[in-house]
């Protein structure tokens, strides 16, 4: 079989990984020279922690994926690092514990450990914290350099063409076959299609739905030092990463945000604290959640054009403190988008939208942990 898959990022990339596996040939149409945007914008965490129950299972294997694919293809840079959310008070200490008590806590790996075992593990954190959780499962990838490298070990193959810099205007499957036109008028045929917009939502989406898709944008910003002169050797989240995954939701939970609200700056941006370290050193900090629809589909924030400096301060503040020291220069500072389905009960949104075509985007803040899975099941549903 032959798939056009139209959009370049970690969905479908994913999506084109997934299809050559199974032994068909696939044409990738990315808008960009480049793949820009949430992919390349992101962590690169491979974040099984966070994952709800429903989830749970989804992000192991997709976890299980990447350290296969980092095998195959070593380029992407994955490393099984696992994480260490710092927890500073009480409140976030009972969180930490209710979560471990949990009967999936020995599938995440989660071990609660007291300063002197966090440090052991990861010597850089020696600044204030009353204790860390621990997940072993959680990884890294290189997001800026992930998607080249998958795309030369597909090229390999000799059934995988990358067409970069086409926007596609039309996808028709009238005749039974897939016909696929972009913005030089060149029609690509296949069999079928999977089309991954990521937070495009307007335009092609729009009319292959013939509604407003049940998605939504959210936009972040994030920051990267230059290189520090030593190894975080897990990634490092704060006890707000709590607010913002559903793995801690419960009673410990509500007693946080009953008797612990966030900062001012924290609050107003719905903030949490990410920080992964890069290969070469550097450390990728964030974020921050700005949202254009509410879960009921209704408009909401209007997103500006502009980065605000408190949120990166605020994160500065709050890695420097579980450090112990001064960070690097910031050497780049940026705002991305990505795309989240307004059912939280799914990964993703992925229907059918015309005969042999299917639209697949949606995973939220969890396309880079989920990319692999997601293809996957696309794969299994399509009967590939």
């Amino acid at each position: 079989m032959k798939l056009i898959i139209v959009g370049g990022g970690i969905l479908g990339t994913s999506h084109a990984l997934a299809a050559i596996e199974r032994g068909h040939e696939v044409v990738l149409i990315e808008r960009e020279r480049e793949a820009r945007g949430a992919t390349v914008r992101n962590f690169g965490l491979v974040w099984v922690s966070g994952r709800s129950p429903g989830e749970l299972a989804a992000a192991q294997r997709s976890r299980d994926l990447w350290e296969k694919i980092g095998t195959d293809v070593p380029g992407i840079g994955f490393r099984p690092c696992g994480s260490i959310t710092l927890v500073r008070t009480e409140a976030e200490l009972a969180v930490a514990e209710e979560t471990v008590a949990r009967t999936d806590s020995t599938e995440r790996e989660f071990t609660l450990l007291d300063p002197a075992a966090v440090r052991a593990l990861n010597p850089a954190l020696r600044g204030t914290y009353v204790a860390g959780l621990h997940c072993g499962r959680d990884g890294a990838v290189e997001s800026r350099v992930a998607l080249p490298a998958l795309r030369a070990f597909l090229a390999a193959t000799g059934r995988f063409e990358f067409v970069g810099g086409r926007e596609v205007r039309a996808v028709d499957s009238t005749s039974g076959s897939v016909r696929v036109t972009d913005d030089r008028g060149v029609v690509h045929h296949g069999d079928q299609a999977i089309v991954c917009p990521g937070a495009a939502h307007a335009g092609l989406l729009r009319e292959l739905v013939g509604a407003e898709p049940p998605v939504r944008r959210v936009r972040l910003q994030m920051m990267q030092t230059a290189p520090l002169d030593e190894k975080l050797t897990t990634a490092i989240a704060d006890g707000d990463s709590f607010r913002y995954y559903p793995a801690f939701a419960g009673n410990a939970l509500d007693h946080l945000g009953a008797v612990q609200p966030q900062t001012p700056v924290a609050a107003t941006h719905h903030m949490q604290l990410l920080c992964v370290q890069r290969l070469d050193g550097g450390l990728t900090i964030g974020d921050t959640h700005v949202y254009d629809r509410t879960v009921d589909g209704d408009d909401a924030d209007v997103f500006g054009f502009d980065v605000t400096e408190d949120p990166y301060q605020h994160l500065i503040g709050v890695v420097e403190n579980l450090l112990g020291r001064s960070l690097p220069p910031i050497a780049r500072r940026w705002a991305g988008v990505y795309s989240q389905c307004l059912d939280s009960s799914h990964l993703v949104y992925r229907e059918q939208v015309a005969p042999g075509v299917w639209a697949v985007t949606g995973p939220g803040g969890r396309g880079m942990t989920l990319g692999p899975a997601i293809g996957e099941q696309t794969a299994d549903l399509l009967n590939l």
